[in-house]
């Protein structure tokens, strides 16, 4: 389990390594911090603490799913999706301004995630709150991109 874990974590904070090449200065960019934002915004700060936590409690939830769940090929693809879609989303917003394609990206991103944390609640129970912090953070980023797009 432990190796398990360790491979989510790697897996989880590359995805996060890689995304923050394409963001570049991100949320202190000249473009981000023109855009007329949502008022419920949190300081840049939070989101890299944000982010760290949910990717630590989702490669808990991944290794204790994969231990659980009968289809682990179905749950690898899932979570590749998910890396994929995580990933994506970064160079869309921040490197491309492209709003629309980046509100598709994270409400696909966040509908996965719902998708997985419903699905197996029946494996996992009280253990699928581990993917919660991350369902409701991507609400919130959905929240945030879909006000970006349709205020500027």
């Amino acid at each position: 389990m432990l190796k398990r874990i360790i491979l989510f974590l790697l897996l989880n904070f590359a995805a996060l390594a890689i995304g923050g090449l394409f963001t570049g200065p991100g949320v202190t960019s000249d473009w981000y911090t023109s855009l007329n934002q949502a008022p419920w915004t949190p300081p840049g700060w939070v989101f890299g603490t944000a982010w760290t936590s949910i990717m630590i409690f989702f490669a808990l939830y991944i290794a204790y799913a994969y231990e659980r769940v009968k289809s682990k090929k179905r749950l690898v693809l899932l979570f590749a999706i998910q890396w994929i879609l995580n990933v994506a989303w970064n160079p869309i917003f921040f490197e491309f301004h492209q709003t629309i394609a980046a509100l598709v990206t994270i409400s696909a991103l966040t509908l996965l995630t719902g998708y997985m944390l419903i699905t197996y609640h029946k494996n996992l129970k009280i253990l699928s709150l581990m993917l919660l912090p991350y369902v409701i953070w991507l609400c919130v980023a959905t929240s945030l991109n879909g006000y970006i797009l349709f205020n500027n």
